[in-house]
């Protein structure tokens, strides 16, 4: 991208902001500068400016789950359909691993962090040991995509050779960077993180798609006949990824989606609810609950709204490449980011001082044609670490590690 082109496309934002230092860089900073803005999708900073349009919500329903009890009736049956799509190549995984482990204590990536106690044990590598499982009992190498960002792709890759994949198949492994998003100021403009580089941030969990489409791996998916994606976050050591009964009941319902959930352990758990939203399946946030909606009942009391999702769904590759014309809401927090002022001296912020945009996984079920809430039992399959100590922690993690038969 030349510099005129460059400032076309900004002047036609309201971003030409971004090349003030333009004339005081070297050639390869200018370069990497311009490379970036005609990266750059700017439009996602419209979502500003109609913030309120884009958080009100439709009619919100519940919606059941298909139950352990149910489930167990049915066991053999999901297996069976499971297991010969697995062996067909139809299904692959999705690791979704861009954070890093700051609120761990550690500046590498979060799946790095070593969860063990008398050994080394790693996030990563419980994750590839629960997939390892399916293999073994398939017969198959399941194809495992693993998302990483730009603050931690490198650490990444070097971490899996470092490890030999876990004992996964390094041909099986195919590492891909999420698709990142401008941050802005409270006045609308784009902020500069340096003089040659615009301020980003990762474009949150409901990127993963269209980040992987945008790398080039829906070639992949084409060529391998791949039909069905299970998607998972870092950071639950427990979750069981592409098992068979997971994926035969989503494929036997007839469902575009499948997500897993836990019943909740209350009313005022602090987790995403899965339910229907104007007839369509959607997730409500804990923040977005009134008193009423959390503690209605049915006729033997059981909690209408009961089920949280932990974000391990399956989705339909067909269903995810239709909603990929469809744009998912778009999400806005005030955040504290590191910046530079108009003058080019270095911002510190003490307080929020801008906003970052994210997408969330759970709103592309609302692309898809319909969703099976898939109840699995928490103490075996919940165990998120996004503390060190409390609850989701380390401690808690390692606990339920302990009374899965796990050796830490």
């Amino acid at each position: 991208m030349t510099y005129e082109n460059a400032l076309k496309k900004l002047v036609s934002c309201g971003q030409e902001h971004l090349l003030a230092f333009y004339d005081e860089l070297s050639d390869d900073s200018k370069a990497a500068l311009l490379e970036q803005i005609d990266g750059t999708d700017f439009s996602i900073v419209d979502a500003f400016s109609c913030e309120e349009a884009n958080a009100a919500r439709g009619e919100i329903s519940p919606l059941s789950a298909l139950t352990v009890e149910e489930i167990s009736e049915k066991e053999e049956e999901f297996r069976k359909a499971g297991l010969q799509a697995i062996q067909d190549g139809k299904v692959c995984a999705v690791l979704m691993a861009g954070g890093m482990g700051t609120r761990l204590g550690t500046a590498g990536p979060k799946g790095a962090y070593d969860i063990g106690i008398t050994k080394p044990v790693y996030i990563f590598q419980r994750l590839v040991e629960n997939l390892l499982d399916v293999a073994r009992e398939s017969g198959t190498w399941i194809r495992l995509f693993v998302m990483t960002s730009e603050f931690n792709d490198e650490p990444t890759r070097w971490f899996f050779e470092e490890h030999s994949y876990f004992g996964y198949r390094p041909d099986k492994v195919v590492f891909f960077k999420q698709d990142m998003a401008p941050t802005v100021g409270f006045d609308g403009k784009v902020l500069l993180e340096r003089k040659d580089r615009i301020s980003t941030s990762p474009n949150g969990n409901g990127g993963w798609f269209s980040s992987m489409i945008r790398a080039g791996l829906g070639s992949i998916l084409e060529e391998e006949g791949i039909e069905w994606l299970n998607v998972f976050n870092v950071d639950n050591v427990l979750q069981r990824i592409c098992n068979p009964e997971f994926v035969g009941a989503t494929i036997l319902s007839g469902c575009e989606a499948g997500a897993k959930v836990i019943r909740k352990a209350g009313p005022d758990e602090k987790v995403g609810v899965i339910c229907k939203e104007d007839g369509r399946t959607a997730v409500v946030e804990y923040t977005e609950m009134t008193d009423e909606m959390r503690n209605a009942v049915d006729d033997s009391g059981e909690y209408l709204y009961n089920f949280g999702v932990i974000s391990n769904y399956l989705f339909s590759f067909k269903g995810l490449m239709r909603g990929l014309d469809q744009q998912l809401p778009i999400h806005i927090a005030r955040k504290k980011i590191a910046c530079i002022d108009a003058e080019g001296k270095e911002v510190k912020a003490e307080e929020p001082n801008g906003c970052k945009f994210e997408l969330f996984i759970f709103d592309l079920l609302r692309a898809l044609e319909g969703c099976l809430p898939y109840e699995v039992v928490r103490e075996c399959e919940f165990a998120p670490i996004k503390n060190k100590t409390g609850v989701d922690s380390l401690e808690t993690a390692r606990e339920l590690c302990k009374k899965n038969g796990i050796e830490l």
